[in-house]
């Protein structure tokens, strides 16, 4: 019953979301990667050598891959969890473009917990602990102005964000720092604070984002201005 009222909430929030913001459709959006793990972007804004960090990938790739595969982009792949990792190694022979960076993406340089799902079969952590769960793992996290200098990357064409409810404390790091990635791509997970989600998305329209897209929980932006440098 609990996770029938959970569903319900979600699709009402859902369409709260599409009367609230008002959703820029563009002639060149392509949906990338599997339906699990996909997301809708700009095609024409993409081209090769596009820096591209994707935080979150679990043992879903097809979206980093089509990245380098349709756009020859530079991947960066941002997942410390270990079965994530595990994937990533048995299949990077055979791929080309991508990067591992098995840290967590975070508001802090700091090594921090994250708490298992409640379905074992799930690979996906959260630092904020969405499942309410007592098992963790701990790795290292970085900042994402941390991870561009380490990388000599001074701006950034693409960002994903799919990191489990730490998208909120990133996005906000993100801002204060002055970092502004072309795309914009964020799943916002649930459960989360409706009204946090909406100031959130506000204040990145304050900052010159459009949003393009909206599929269930996941958000396309676009930013309108230039790119400033980092």
């Amino acid at each position: 019953m609990a996770g029938l009222l959970q569903r319900i909430r979600g699709k009402g929030l859902q369409v709260l979301c599409r009367l609230l913001f008002a959703v820029r459709r563009r002639d060149d959006l392509v949906r990338l990667g599997s339906e699990h793990g996909g997301w809708t972007v700009p095609a024409s804004v993409l081209e090769a050598g596009a820096i591209c960090y994707c935080a979150g990938a679990g043992e879903d790739l097809s979206f980093d891959l089509a990245l380098t595969d349709r756009f020859a982009c530079r991947v960066l792949v941002i997942d410390p969890t270990p079965r994530a990792v595990r994937h990533f190694e048995k299949i990077a022979g055979a791929v080309h473009g991508l990067t591992l960076v098995p840290f967590g993406l975070w508001n802090r340089d700091e090594t921090t917990r994250f708490y298992a799902p409640r379905d074992p079969r799930h690979v996906s952590h959260s630092i904020p602990n969405l499942q309410g769960t007592d098992r963790y793992f701990e790795a290292p996290c970085r900042r994402l102005t941390t991870l561009m200098r380490e990388f000599g990357h001074r701006s950034l064409d693409l960002l994903k964000l799919d990191i489990e409810g730490s998208e909120h404390a990133v996005i906000e790091d993100m801002l204060d720092a002055g970092v502004r990635p072309t795309i914009l791509l964020v799943e916002f997970d649930q459960p989360a604070p409706t009204l946090k989600t909406v100031a959130l998305v506000r204040e990145l329209e304050r900052q010159g984002y459009g949003l393009v897209n909206i599929e269930r929980w996941n958000f396309s932006f676009l930013l309108a201005t230039g790119r400033p440098a980092v």
